[in-house]
């Protein structure tokens, strides 16, 4: 069962208290089932099942992470994950990793435009993908050399740095940028 992430929400009513009470988790570890477990200097049982979020997935990827109780109620929030230990760290990496699946392209195989409809293959680091979108309304851009794609089918797709393509690809990415 995949957690909702009302983490946004979260993060602005709780930000203020977490930073000044300091990071209470002692260990964050998975349980037979693979669900996380989280110690805390506050409670003799750990909270089961708990929930990770980003708060800030694209401006802040690797600060400001929330970590809450399935049914609600945030446990803390982290400014940074290095205030966890390295198997801690490990554990919320390896959970933030699997909640959000977003390729990152690392070339463009071909492309046309049909319709209205641009038809982008690429190649990725998890494979080779086909997608579809409709207008620039669909790219998102998070720097001048980093965009977001959102497909037809709401998948998105990263271009992590325009200058790191191949020169084929970078000519077609920049009108997106």
């Amino acid at each position: 069962m995949a957690c909702t992430a009302p983490a946004a929400a979260l993060c602005v009513v709780f930000m203020k208290r977490s930073r000044q009470s300091g990071c209470p988790i002692k260990k964050i570890e998975r349980n037979k089932s693979g669900q996380l477990l989280v110690y805390t200097e506050t409670q003799p049982e750990p909270f089961e099942d708990v929930c990770v979020a980003r708060c800030f997935p694209w401006s802040e990827a690797d600060g400001y992470v929330s970590i809450y109780r399935r049914e609600g109620g945030e446990i803390a929030l982290l400014e940074t994950l290095d205030e966890l230990d390295a198997e801690s760290r490990r554990a919320v990496e390896e959970e933030l990793e699997m909640m959000i699946f977003t390729p990152r392209i690392e070339r463009v195989v071909s492309h046309r435009r049909e319709f209205g409809v641009t038809s982008i293959t690429a190649e990725t680091d998890r494979g080779e993908v086909t997608f579809q979108i409709r207008s620039r309304d669909d790219v998102r851009s998070l720097s001048p050399t980093r965009a977001l794609f959102r497909d037809a089918d709401g998948n998105t797709y990263e271009v992590p740095d325009l200058d790191a393509l191949d020169a084929q690809s970078r000519r077609f990415m920049m009108q997106y940028f």
